[in-house]
């Protein structure tokens, strides 16, 4: 690392700093927050483990964008509308998909190589003003004539819009050029007294926002010795990722543990659309779920059952690229009836030389487990991946709290609504990443109070001041399968300030996700994952929602002031997620996007007494448009297949 070695340790930082801008997280958004930023006020950058680890690194598929000139924006929006099933905020989308191809030619001015047609790997260097620029402005596509990318195919769009970097490392490829680029800053300000500056702390995890007044003014940190350190700034920043540590079979890495979200829950922040959790299709049926990119049914795999028969075209026109909502209930719908043994996707017709070419990544794990996937189908399973819900935000990265802003996974822009289309997660990343690092130095420019030090005695400790439990379900949730029910005015400290947040929802105290009275049932971590995975995962019923919230409610809450470990830490924030994200699916009842009930009244309603009471696979169905499209009790929460199935 050179240079970069050169930075204190994290014993050296214990006490109180101070910055004008705080961002906590150092994936793509966090990274191009802070980049942005960094340029007029004093960022201060902290992350949980090094500084590349994250989701970021891990996206293989690629970034979406209208960069070909016979694609528009407009087709780029219609397809992330569709694939949110009706809940997506249709102005958060056509920013997303507007400002997406400026975004990606910042990316490619940075330096990242996208592959381009006939070449896997670019040789770097690119001319951006004539490889990827602007034309006519951010809506007409980028670039004359045909686009020199190789742009590639996934499910739920219309067309391809795909960029990738060394075939199946483009998220690999996007976090090594914004690292190094956050270094180069880094040292630039460590020589620099004009302008602004980055400062950087690796090993340092968010325990709690600090609060003072109804105001986030910076937050408090844990280095990995267990060192508190306070560090107040008139903005912070989340850019904490998702939570795919809720679930026993993730994507995810094991720094998503929600750490964000729940520190602004507790700290009085609207949450929103908790109940959707996205789940990956096609991950490796082995140790670890390594995900399978989408990109590789793009190219031409297709999905089979333990038979050889392929089940998706009968389910939908578009099979296996149907939205991943569609694709991942129907492997597990498979799965129930084959006794929970998994699918397979065989990718033998794209052959192993383009297989190896195309997705050397891929490749190498899937032959690490002894799968010759030129030859034999790759065996396959659902896993959580990603969360279409987080900290409610505007179109400019502000949560309703004062001083607190967030971009990324953790926040809830609106963009995903019910169901996240494919390879858009990296584009909200860098496209809401820049807007909420513009808007963090407004905010830090309109503070007066902005430098002015502070005694530690001062600062209000958010451990103790702060209610374990936070609001329960300070947002409404919205349009399809929402409960009928009077909603009621947020808490004042719920109000939205400094702008508007996106319209499209009401606010409703709704269930509480708090702790039963006296809760003190000690648990472990890997208990929290098979419950959230058994009983709030890609199936659920109200029956599984509300034994799942009895025994959360029994667990007893980790002491803040008492955590030592950041695995204590983390502990503590999937225990109120768990909570809350139970809490959004049982105010919930109809299914739509990720969130399926299979004790929809609008499905029950619809199906005779016979249908009511037998199992599928009982009444000898084997058509797989059936198996796919069986009513509920085809997969009942008590039967031995529904959980086997999600428990693989």
């Amino acid at each position: 690392m050179g240079a970069h070695d050169e930075q204190p340790t994290d014993r050296q930082l214990a006490g109180l700093m101070h910055a004008d801008l705080l961002v906590i997280g150092s994936g793509i958004a966090g990274l191009t927050a802070a980049l942005h930023a960094a340029r007029s006020v004093d960022v201060l950058l902290v992350t949980k483990a090094e500084l590349a680890e994250g989701s970021t690194r891990y996206a293989q598929g690629g970034i979406a964008g209208a960069v070909d000139p016979s694609d528009t924006v407009a087709e780029h929006e219609q397809d992330t509308l569709a694939a949110g099933a009706g809940l997506c905020d249709a102005e958060a989308v056509r920013v997303l998909c507007d400002e997406g191809p400026a975004a990606i030619a910042h990316l490619i001015d940075r330096g990242v190589a996208f592959d381009r047609a006939g070449v896997r790997e670019s040789a770097g260097g690119l001319d951006v003003a004539g490889d990827l620029e602007p034309a006519d402005g951010l809506g007409s596509g980028i670039g004359a004539g045909r686009s020199p990318y190789a742009l590639g195919l996934e499910g739920a769009h219309s067309r391809p819009r795909i960029l990738r970097a060394g075939g199946d490392a483009t998220g690999r490829a996007i976090e090594e050029v914004l690292v190094d680029a956050v270094h180069d800053r880094a040292t630039e300000s460590s020589s620099s007294t004009t302008g602004g500056s980055l400062a950087l702390r690796e090993h340092m995890t968010l325990v709690d926002l600090l609060v003072d007044g109804g105001r986030v003014v910076g937050a408090e940190l844990m280095a990995a010795d267990g060192t508190r350190l306070a560090v107040r700034a008139p903005a912070t920043l989340l850019a904490t990722g998702g939570a795919g540590q809720l679930f026993s079979h993730t994507t995810n890495p094991a720094v998503s543990t929600g750490d964000g979200i729940a520190a602004a829950w507790r700290a009085g922040a609207a949450v929103e659309d908790l109940e959707f959790y996205q789940f990956h299709p096609t991950a490796l049926a082995a140790p670890g779920s390594f995900l399978i990119s989408e990109a590789v049914r793009g190219e031409g795999a297709v999905l089979r059952d333990e038979h050889g028969r392929r089940f998706l075209p009968a389910l939908d026109p578009r099979a296996e690229l149907a939205p991943r909502d569609v694709v991942a209930r129907a492997i597990a719908q498979v799965m129930a009836a084959q006794d929970g043994r998994p699918v397979f996707l065989d990718a033998t017709s794209i052959g192993a030389d383009q297989l190896r070419e195309r997705f050397p990544t891929i490749d190498a794990a899937v032959r690490g487990a002894g799968v010759d996937w030129g030859s034999e189908p790759v065996p396959v399973t659902p896993a959580a991946h990603y969360w279409m819900g987080g900290i409610r935000t505007d179109l400019d990265g502000r949560t309703t709290l004062p001083g607190l802003l967030a971009a990324g996974e953790c926040a809830r822009t609106g963009v995903h609504g019910a169901n996240r289309l494919a390879s858009n997660s990296l584009l909200e990343g860098a496209v809401f990443g820049a807007r909420a690092g513009a808007t963090a130095v407004e905010q830090v420019r309109a503070t007066a109070s902005a430098a002015l030090p502070v005694a530690a005695a001062a600062l209000p400790v958010a451990a103790a001041a702060l209610p374990v439990t936070g609001t329960a379900l300070p947002i409404a949730p919205r349009g399809a399968g929402c409960a009928a029910s009077p909603y009621t005015a947020l808490p004042a400290h719920h109000a939205p300030v400094d702008a508007a947040v996106p319209a499209g929802s009401d606010p409703r105290p709704g269930p509480s996700p708090a702790p039963g009275p006296g809760a003190s049932e000690r648990w472990t971590r890997a208990e929290l994952q098979e419950l959230l995975w058994s009983h709030a995962g890609l199936l659920r019923t109200g029956e599984q929602l509300d034994a799942a919230a009895a025994q959360l409610a029994s667990w007893g809450d980790p002491d803040p002031a008492s955590c030592t470990t950041v695995a204590e830490l983390e502990d503590r924030n999937l225990l109120h997620l768990a909570r809350l994200l139970i809490a959004h699916a049982l105010a919930r009842p109809g299914s739509v996007g990720a969130h399926h009930r299979l004790d929809d009244p609008r499905h029950l309603a619809t199906q005779g007494p016979a249908d009511n009471q037998g199992h599928a696979e009982a009444r000898g169905r084997t058509d797989a448009h059936e198996l796919v499209g069986a009513p509920t009790s085809a997969l009942s929460a008590d039967s031995e297949p529904a959980q086997e199935a999600l428990a693989c």
